[in-house]
Protein backbone atom coordinates (compact mmCIF):
# COMPACT_ATOMS: atom_id res chain seq x y z
CA UNK A 1 0.00 0.00 0.00
CA UNK A 2 0.83 3.68 -0.80
CA UNK A 3 3.49 4.87 2.23
CA UNK A 4 3.30 8.29 3.83
CA UNK A 5 5.33 10.52 5.27
CA UNK A 6 3.16 10.37 8.74
CA UNK A 7 1.72 7.94 11.04
CA UNK A 8 -0.43 8.23 13.70
CA UNK A 9 -1.07 5.06 15.57
CA UNK A 10 -3.56 4.53 17.97
CA UNK A 11 -3.14 2.30 20.99
CA UNK A 12 -5.67 -0.35 22.52
CA UNK A 13 -6.65 -2.62 20.11
CA UNK A 14 -4.32 -1.23 17.35
CA UNK A 15 -0.98 -1.72 18.54
CA UNK A 16 -1.76 -4.29 21.76
CA UNK A 17 -4.43 -5.74 23.47
CA UNK A 18 -3.79 -5.72 27.43
CA UNK A 19 0.25 -6.64 28.07
CA UNK A 20 0.17 -7.88 24.54
CA UNK A 21 1.96 -6.39 21.29
CA UNK A 22 -0.64 -7.19 17.95
CA UNK A 23 1.00 -10.01 16.46
CA UNK A 24 3.28 -8.31 13.72
CA UNK A 25 3.20 -4.81 15.38
CA UNK A 26 6.47 -4.05 16.54
CA UNK A 27 8.12 -5.53 13.70
CA UNK A 28 5.73 -2.88 11.52
CA UNK A 29 7.25 0.31 13.26
CA UNK A 30 10.54 -0.61 12.93
CA UNK A 31 9.95 -1.07 9.18
CA UNK A 32 8.02 2.21 8.99
CA UNK A 33 11.05 3.91 11.03
CA UNK A 34 14.14 2.41 8.57
CA UNK A 35 11.58 3.95 5.79
CA UNK A 36 12.09 7.08 7.00
CA UNK A 37 8.67 7.85 7.96
CA UNK A 38 7.64 9.96 11.33
CA UNK A 39 5.73 8.37 14.13
CA UNK A 40 3.06 9.55 16.17
CA UNK A 41 1.34 7.63 19.08
CA UNK A 42 -2.31 9.00 19.92
CA UNK A 43 -4.88 7.73 22.55
CA UNK A 44 -8.00 8.81 24.08
CA UNK A 45 -7.02 7.31 27.67
CA UNK A 46 -6.15 9.15 30.01
CA UNK A 47 -5.57 6.61 33.15
CA UNK A 48 -2.11 7.16 33.07
CA UNK A 49 0.78 9.47 31.96
CA UNK A 50 2.49 9.19 28.90
CA UNK A 51 5.60 8.56 30.06
CA UNK A 52 3.66 4.96 30.92
CA UNK A 53 2.17 4.49 27.72
CA UNK A 54 5.84 4.79 26.27
CA UNK A 55 7.64 2.55 28.65
CA UNK A 56 4.82 0.00 27.76
CA UNK A 57 5.16 0.56 23.93
CA UNK A 58 8.60 -0.20 24.62
CA UNK A 59 8.30 -3.22 26.57
CA UNK A 60 6.43 -4.74 23.74
CA UNK A 61 8.84 -4.14 21.51
CA UNK A 62 7.81 -1.15 19.68
CA UNK A 63 10.33 1.31 19.93
CA UNK A 64 8.21 5.11 21.36
CA UNK A 65 9.86 7.81 23.06
CA UNK A 66 7.78 9.63 25.44
CA UNK A 67 8.10 12.98 23.05
CA UNK A 68 6.03 11.04 20.53
CA UNK A 69 3.19 10.18 22.80
CA UNK A 70 -0.23 12.20 23.36
CA UNK A 71 -2.80 11.29 24.57
CA UNK A 72 -6.59 13.11 26.19
CA UNK A 73 -5.04 14.39 29.26
CA UNK A 74 -2.07 16.21 27.36
CA UNK A 75 -4.65 17.56 25.39
CA UNK A 76 -7.14 18.89 27.49
CA UNK A 77 -4.52 20.58 29.98
CA UNK A 78 -3.26 22.48 26.89
CA UNK A 79 -6.14 23.09 25.54
CA UNK A 80 -7.13 24.97 29.06
CA UNK A 81 -3.85 26.43 29.82
CA UNK A 82 -4.09 27.91 26.29
CA UNK A 83 -8.11 29.04 26.50
CA UNK A 84 -8.63 29.30 30.48
CA UNK A 85 -5.00 29.77 32.24
CA UNK A 86 -5.34 29.24 35.81
CA UNK A 87 -9.14 28.21 35.33
CA UNK A 88 -10.48 26.18 38.43
CA UNK A 89 -11.98 22.77 37.72
CA UNK A 90 -14.24 20.64 39.12
CA UNK A 91 -12.86 16.86 37.92
CA UNK A 92 -14.64 13.71 36.87
CA UNK A 93 -11.65 12.00 36.11
CA UNK A 94 -7.94 9.81 37.66
CA UNK A 95 -5.19 11.36 39.39
CA UNK A 96 -2.95 11.16 36.10
CA UNK A 97 -5.18 13.65 34.16
CA UNK A 98 -5.35 15.84 37.85
CA UNK A 99 -1.59 15.61 37.71
CA UNK A 100 -1.31 16.79 33.79
CA UNK A 101 -3.79 19.50 34.76
CA UNK A 102 -2.21 20.84 37.85
CA UNK A 103 1.54 21.12 35.69
CA UNK A 104 -0.26 23.55 33.38
CA UNK A 105 -1.29 25.72 36.30
CA UNK A 106 -4.86 24.38 36.74
CA UNK A 107 -6.88 24.27 39.67
CA UNK A 108 -8.57 21.59 40.82
CA UNK A 109 -11.32 21.71 43.23
CA UNK A 110 -13.49 20.52 45.30
CA UNK A 111 -16.28 23.11 45.41
CA UNK A 112 -18.21 22.63 42.57
CA UNK A 113 -19.77 26.17 43.56
CA UNK A 114 -16.39 26.88 42.90
CA UNK A 115 -15.24 26.30 39.56
CA UNK A 116 -15.48 27.92 36.41
CA UNK A 117 -14.80 24.00 34.48
CA UNK A 118 -16.44 20.66 34.90
CA UNK A 119 -13.90 18.62 33.20
CA UNK A 120 -15.70 14.75 32.72
CA UNK A 121 -13.31 11.71 31.68
CA UNK A 122 -12.63 8.11 32.46
CA UNK A 123 -13.36 7.98 36.61
CA UNK A 124 -13.43 4.19 37.51
CA UNK A 125 -14.17 6.11 41.07
CA UNK A 126 -17.37 7.69 39.80
CA UNK A 127 -19.96 8.35 42.28
CA UNK A 128 -23.43 9.00 43.25
CA UNK A 129 -21.70 12.88 44.86
CA UNK A 130 -19.48 13.60 41.43
CA UNK A 131 -22.46 13.45 40.00
CA UNK A 132 -24.38 15.53 41.64
CA UNK A 133 -21.75 17.88 42.16
CA UNK A 134 -21.05 18.23 38.23
CA UNK A 135 -24.94 18.97 38.33
CA UNK A 136 -24.34 21.87 40.83
CA UNK A 137 -21.73 23.09 39.39
CA UNK A 138 -23.10 23.24 35.90
CA UNK A 139 -26.44 24.55 37.10
CA UNK A 140 -24.10 27.39 38.84
CA UNK A 141 -22.84 28.60 35.24
CA UNK A 142 -19.41 25.79 35.05
CA UNK A 143 -18.35 24.67 31.63
CA UNK A 144 -19.37 21.21 30.73
CA UNK A 145 -16.23 19.96 28.70
CA UNK A 146 -14.88 16.23 28.41
CA UNK A 147 -11.20 14.59 27.49
CA UNK A 148 -12.97 12.16 25.13
CA UNK A 149 -16.11 10.16 23.77
CA UNK A 150 -15.41 6.92 24.32
CA UNK A 151 -18.29 4.63 25.48
CA UNK A 152 -15.74 1.75 26.00
CA UNK A 153 -11.89 0.57 26.08
CA UNK A 154 -10.98 -2.83 24.02
CA UNK A 155 -9.12 -4.49 26.63
CA UNK A 156 -7.90 -8.52 26.19
CA UNK A 157 -10.98 -10.79 26.39
CA UNK A 158 -13.68 -7.72 25.65
CA UNK A 159 -14.40 -3.93 26.67
CA UNK A 160 -14.79 -2.30 30.14
CA UNK A 161 -16.43 0.93 29.92
CA UNK A 162 -14.97 4.13 29.45
CA UNK A 163 -15.48 8.60 29.60
CA UNK A 164 -18.68 7.92 27.41
CA UNK A 165 -20.83 6.82 30.33
CA UNK A 166 -19.87 9.35 32.71
CA UNK A 167 -20.35 11.46 29.73
CA UNK A 168 -23.96 10.68 29.28
CA UNK A 169 -24.75 10.31 33.32
CA UNK A 170 -23.83 14.42 33.24
CA UNK A 171 -25.45 14.91 30.06
CA UNK A 172 -28.85 12.97 31.81
CA UNK A 173 -28.77 14.70 34.91
CA UNK A 174 -28.23 18.71 33.77
CA UNK A 175 -30.10 18.02 30.49
CA UNK A 176 -27.08 19.96 28.62
CA UNK A 177 -24.64 18.42 26.12
CA UNK A 178 -21.10 18.45 26.78
CA UNK A 179 -19.98 21.70 25.19
CA UNK A 180 -16.53 20.33 24.35
CA UNK A 181 -14.57 17.19 23.36
CA UNK A 182 -11.04 18.00 23.33
CA UNK A 183 -9.88 14.50 22.26
CA UNK A 184 -10.37 12.15 19.20
CA UNK A 185 -12.34 13.16 17.06
CA UNK A 186 -11.51 16.48 17.83
CA UNK A 187 -9.78 19.34 15.26
CA UNK A 188 -7.78 19.97 18.68
CA UNK A 189 -6.04 16.58 18.87
CA UNK A 190 -5.48 16.48 14.98
CA UNK A 191 -3.88 19.96 15.18
CA UNK A 192 -1.58 18.56 18.46
CA UNK A 193 -0.70 15.49 16.05
CA UNK A 194 0.26 17.87 13.41
CA UNK A 195 2.32 20.15 15.22
CA UNK A 196 4.09 16.74 16.57
CA UNK A 197 4.78 15.55 13.66
CA UNK A 198 5.89 18.58 11.94
CA UNK A 199 3.51 17.62 8.97
CA UNK A 200 0.09 18.55 7.19
CA UNK A 201 -2.71 15.99 7.30
CA UNK A 202 -2.72 15.05 3.60
CA UNK A 203 0.73 13.61 4.56
CA UNK A 204 -0.20 11.41 7.06
CA UNK A 205 -2.13 8.17 8.14
CA UNK A 206 -4.48 7.93 11.20
CA UNK A 207 -4.69 3.88 12.00
CA UNK A 208 -7.01 2.99 14.83
CA UNK A 209 -9.78 0.18 15.62
CA UNK A 210 -12.75 3.06 16.08
CA UNK A 211 -14.66 3.91 13.28
CA UNK A 212 -16.43 7.21 15.61
CA UNK A 213 -13.35 7.99 16.82
CA UNK A 214 -10.05 7.47 14.95
CA UNK A 215 -11.38 7.17 11.06
CA UNK A 216 -13.72 9.79 11.43
CA UNK A 217 -10.96 12.42 12.64
CA UNK A 218 -8.90 10.97 10.01
CA UNK A 219 -11.33 11.71 7.30
CA UNK A 220 -12.84 15.29 8.65
CA UNK A 221 -8.75 16.21 9.01
CA UNK A 222 -8.34 14.97 5.31
CA UNK A 223 -6.06 12.13 6.27
CA UNK A 224 -5.99 8.62 4.67
CA UNK A 225 -7.20 6.01 7.20
CA UNK A 226 -6.95 2.31 7.62
CA UNK A 227 -9.19 0.79 10.26
CA UNK A 228 -7.58 -2.68 11.63
CA UNK A 229 -9.80 -5.64 12.81
CA UNK A 230 -7.88 -5.95 16.00
CA UNK A 231 -10.41 -4.21 17.98
CA UNK A 232 -13.18 -2.36 18.83
CA UNK A 233 -14.61 -2.72 14.87
CA UNK A 234 -15.91 -5.64 12.73
CA UNK A 235 -15.63 -5.65 9.12
CA UNK A 236 -19.70 -5.55 9.17
CA UNK A 237 -19.81 -2.67 10.57
CA UNK A 238 -17.72 -0.61 8.15
CA UNK A 239 -20.57 -0.79 5.75
CA UNK A 240 -22.52 1.05 8.07
CA UNK A 241 -20.68 3.80 9.28
CA UNK A 242 -20.44 7.11 7.11
CA UNK A 243 -16.47 7.17 8.04
CA UNK A 244 -15.62 4.47 5.64
CA UNK A 245 -11.93 4.26 6.17
CA UNK A 246 -9.53 4.21 2.83
CA UNK A 247 -8.02 1.00 3.80
CA UNK A 248 -9.57 -2.00 6.08
CA UNK A 249 -6.88 -4.41 7.50
CA UNK A 250 -6.37 -7.56 8.91
CA UNK A 251 -3.79 -6.03 11.77
CA UNK A 252 -1.20 -3.22 11.38
CA UNK A 253 0.80 -5.55 10.28
CA UNK A 254 -0.31 -4.84 6.38
CA UNK A 255 1.01 -1.72 6.61
CA UNK A 256 3.79 -2.77 5.14
CA UNK A 257 3.12 -6.33 3.55
CA UNK A 258 4.04 -6.87 0.23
Amino acid sequence: MKQFKGYIFDLDGTLYLGDHAIPGAPETLATLRRRGARIAFLSNKPIEPASNYAAKLNRLGIQAAVEEVLNSSIIMARYLSRHAPGAKVYLIGEEPLAEELRKRGIQIVTDPLDCQYVVVSWDRQFTYKKLNDALQAIRNGAHFIATHPDRTCPVAGGEVADAGGMIGAVEGVTGQKVELVTGKPSPITVQEAMDLLGLQPHECIMVGDRLETDMRMGREAGMATALVLTGITRREQVEQSPWKPDYVLNSVADLVAE
